[in-house]
């Protein structure tokens, strides 16, 4: 029988993420592109904002082309911009993708950057259409959610605010940007890992990560015990170029990081391998390792169980209990293995001789539900890893 309680009887603690508590604030973009006709303007001038082309076809109609950043490359065209009127008027836009590629993301408009909501539109094609009422105040139009680099900055420090953690530079990313660790250490050497944003526009598993990385750091007798037995590596944003310069996948070398954890050419990827390699040689042990991202569906990507790991039944206990814990959510279980492709629950596997998980959220999942998935996923790993610490000492 399905365990419905678990979410009511243990997120005893608000959650900490909240675009209200936690806003965006503008800042240049890498990609500054502007329509203006004098009265109307469009204008991709902050960070995480990207709209390559812009052309007035007057009577405040714009046709916008959004490039990526190089080629080969998934299809995930990011686009974000802004559009403002002296005085209120109908704006008509069309998104169009360069080489003929769909749209996988669904307009999204915001007022202040932090409350956002679906955008009426038509697709003709591979056009994206849709009408925007103009005012004075700026009208934020983008792919996804807008989470910028200063947005896991202002998280973290609030973490720190309520929670026993510590915050600071792992590194740095191609272009000199800081990537930022958080840990939470115990009084013992093993690790749970937690990854995310490689990929800039997958706004989605950031904001399953938010509410998992909360509930693990809660004020409660699971969450406290479980962090007396496990330390906690967090490094949420792991692409910090990608994300400034609104990339569709990849870091500022053209390279996407969920492919190099094999060749280990990039500068993300290497400090990431190198801490964790450091952590091993003074005895410490990675117990398993998370990492967040989004796709057309929620999916988990597993290792097989019959892969040489440690305790090969461990993930498919979890997600077992997370989906007996939600009766309204299918939990979808991927297996795979493919040792050169170079996806980081593939390097964790192999390394580390453990099971590692590739956590996808739906691009479109409706957002609650998200939180959901995420504080239940959190509680029951918690408790399958404290399950398995206190079967192995008996």
């Amino acid at each position: 029988m399905k365990k419905t309680f678990l979410l009511c009887l243990f997120i005893i603690c608000a959650n900490f993420h909240s675009y209200a508590d936690n806003p965006i604030a503008p800042s240049e973009s890498n990609h500054q592109q502007a329509c203006d006709t004098g009265s109307v303007r469009l204008l991709a001038d902050f960070e995480a904002s990207r709209m390559d082309e812009c052309k007035n076809l007057g009577d405040n109609r714009f046709h916008i082309i959004i490039k990526p950043e190089n080629t080969p490359i998934n299809p995930s065209p990011w686009y974000a911009f802004k559009v403002i009127a002296d005085q209120a008027t109908d704006v008509n836009v069309t998104i169009k993708i360069a080489d003929k590629r769909k749209n996988r993301y669904l307009p999204k408009i915001s007022q202040d950057m932090q409350t956002w909501s679906p955008q009426a539109h038509r697709v003709r094609g591979k056009r994206l259409t849709f009408t925007i009422k103009a005012t004075e105040q700026p009208q934020y139009v983008a792919a996804q959610e807008v989470i910028n680099n200063q947005y896991y900055v202002d998280w973290a420090n609030k973490l720190q605010a309520v929670s026993q953690v510590s915050h600071s530079r792992l590194g740095e990313s191609a272009q000199k940007r800081p990537i930022y660790k958080i840990e939470s250490k115990a009084n013992t050497n093993e690790w749970l890992v937690i990854l995310g944003r490689l990929h800039p526009p997958e706004i989605t598993g950031a904001l399953a990560l938010f509410p998992f990385v909360e509930t693990l750091l809660a004020k409660n007798k699971l969450a406290d015990h479980f962090r007396q037995k496990f330390n906690i590596l967090i490094i949420p944003n792991l692409n910090p170029d990608g994300v400034a310069m609104g990339n569709w996948r990849h870091n500022a070398h053209g390279a996407d990081l969920n492919r190099d954890w094999v060749s280990f050419k990039q500068p993300e990827t290497i400090q990431v391998h190198q801490y964790l390699q450091g952590l091993v040689a003074q005895g410490q042990k990675i117990k398993f390792a998370i990492d967040f991202h989004s796709t057309n569906q929620d999916v988990f990507y597993t290792m097989p169980t019959n892969y040489d790991v440690e305790d090969r039944y461990f993930v498919k206990h979890w997600l077992n209990s997370l989906d007996q814990a939600m009766p309204n959510f299918n939990v979808i279980q991927k297996p795979g293995n493919r040792p050169n492709n170079g996806v980081s629950k593939q390097y964790f596997a192999d390394n580390y001789q453990i099971h590692a998980i590739t956590y996808e959220m739906g691009d479109e999942t409706k957002r609650d539900n998200i939180i959901a998935i995420a504080n239940n996923a959190a509680i029951t790993l918690m408790q399958t890893m404290m399950s398995d610490a206190n079967h192995n000492k008996e």
